[in-house]
């Protein structure tokens, strides 16, 4: 049963939700697009907007600078000289809304609208990760109105550059290691099991981002006058990616599985029991099943394997009409997701090694590396992870599940190796929420429910 404190800030919560949403919208207002420079102006306003917030609450607030974007630190002590001190991490950076024409509504002009849920805010950033960092905000609002003060001694770090794969953030963390320390990490930037059924993520992939671009000859060509003369750019870059995976999509770069854990029998088993709906997560998207190495489930694939995939690939004319041209030079975007051991530094080598020695003769190329992290598996006996648990069965009536994730936060992984902290990952989002795509959402009832379950689970680290 929740105890009466929580039960007046639950009151709170749910009488002034709709001004959390209002909130909400004002901060999804500013393009905080990070990987345009175009956008660096919004970018620093959506972290001065936050910056506001926080101090209207009581936070003593810094924005620090980095050799990227800042980061917004916030801090706010307990009255209680017993009280442990939790880290939040969000970040106010977000993806572009490009393509703009694929949206139903402009990408910075939040809507609510209707869903199967109820009520749902569409806008980029709405659940990437400005909606998720505004779950645990709003719970503090709710804290220090109700009660005055917070159960814990809180930080809060907002980083800009995570959707750039937090290039900046090492040092960062480095030399602030005073200024961060703290018990235990809260990253609200991950998902639910489903609307009803909360969960926390346990597992999550290590990262390799790079660009790579091919050289060939010294201008563009006419294509009538050089084609099948010269090797063209685009015809070898396609045939270079083509030999990246087998016929069973397992990955071809020179020692890419090393440090790969085989699964066990009993974690299989573990697996299996989540009972994960193919049909409803394949057929969400238009497919009717799962690609990839046969022997293994899609759940295994998303949390225990890893993955090569290209994420853009552009070259030559790409205007309207048609110009019959060899380009220059052809170009790709490329991610790594990586498990176990795998070494984010060796695997960029053997990468850029894996094109370079497929160039054809007289070409050149460039790697432009955008960021690695390494794979994280947490404790999940950890005394963190099991007050945040009790904190979301306040809140659902389903139990809370403990699940992976193949995506990949760079934060968790230099928060354990810069400043020796664990982080319990808790979020609110869901597989439909149309993370980087066009027409990404948030559920009002996630957001509200998350708010919540951050005030039940502020509660709960408060008695460790």
């Amino acid at each position: 049963m929740p105890s009466q404190k929580l039960e007046a800030i639950s009151k709170h919560i749910d009488e002034n939700f709709q001004f959390s949403v209002d909130r909400l919208i004002d901060w999804l207002k500013i393009p905080s697009v990070s990987t345009d420079s175009a956008f660096d102006a919004d970018v620093l306003r959506a972290a001065n907007w936050m910056g506001d917030q926080l101090k209207d609450m009581g936070f003593g607030t810094e924005l620090i600078e980095t050799d990227g974007h800042p980061v917004l630190f916030a801090e706010l002590k307990s009255n209680n000289p017993n009280a442990p001190t939790v880290l939040y991490y969000g970040h106010y950076d977000v993806q572009p809304g490009d393509p703009f024409e694929l949206w139903d509504t402009a990408p910075f002009e939040p809507v609510i609208t209707d869903s199967k849920y109820g009520k749902k805010i569409v806008a980029r950033g709405a659940e990437d990760d400005k909606g998720q960092v505004m779950t645990f905000i709003e719970a503090f609002r709710a804290w220090l109105a109700t009660e005055g003060e917070l159960p814990c001694n809180v930080k809060i770090m907002l980083e800009g550059e995570e959707e750039t794969g937090s290039p900046s953030l090492a040092d960062f963390l480095e030399k602030n290691k005073d200024k961060l320390a703290a018990d235990i990490c809260i990253v609200c930037d991950t998902g639910m099991w489903d609307i009803d059924t909360p969960a926390i993520t346990s597992s999550i992939r290590g990262l390799v981002d790079a660009t790579i671009t091919i050289k060939g000859p010294n201008r563009d060509l006419h294509s009538g006058m050089y084609g099948g003369v010269v090797v063209n750019p685009l015809n070898a870059l396609s045939k270079i990616v083509a030999e990246l995976h087998d016929e069973n999509g397992r990955v071809q770069i020179k020692d890419f599985y090393d440090g790969v854990p085989e699964l066990t029998d009993a974690e299989r088993a573990d697996l299996a029991l989540l009972n994960h709906d193919d049909d409803a997560y394949f057929g969400e998207i238009g497919l009717s099943g799962p690609a990839g190495e046969p022997e293994f489930t899609s759940v295994e694939k998303m949390w225990a394997r890893p993955a090569c995939d290209l994420n853009g690939i552009w070259g030559g004319y790409t205007g309207e009409g048609h110009k019959t041209v060899i380009a220059s030079e052809a170009n790709l975007k490329l991610s790594c997701r990586l498990v176990g051991d795998q070494d984010p530094k060796a695997i960029l080598e053997n990468l850029e090694a894996f094109f370079q020695e497929r160039l054809p003769k007289d070409f050149t190329m460039t790697l432009t590396n955008h960021g690695m992290g390494v794979a994280v598996r947490l404790p999940v006996d950890s005394v963190y992870i099991q007050a945040a648990r009790a904190g979301l069965d306040e809140i659902y009536d389903n139990p809370t599940k403990l699940i992976g994730t193949g995506g990949s936060i760079p934060a968790v992984g230099l928060i354990r190796e810069h400043l020796g902290m664990e982080s319990v990952m808790v979020g609110f989002g869901l597989d439909d929420d149309n993370v980087h795509s066009p027409n990404e959402k948030y559920e009002l009832t996630c957001l509200q429910r998350g708010i919540h379950s951050h005030a039940a689970i502020l509660e709960k680290l408060a008695e460790i």
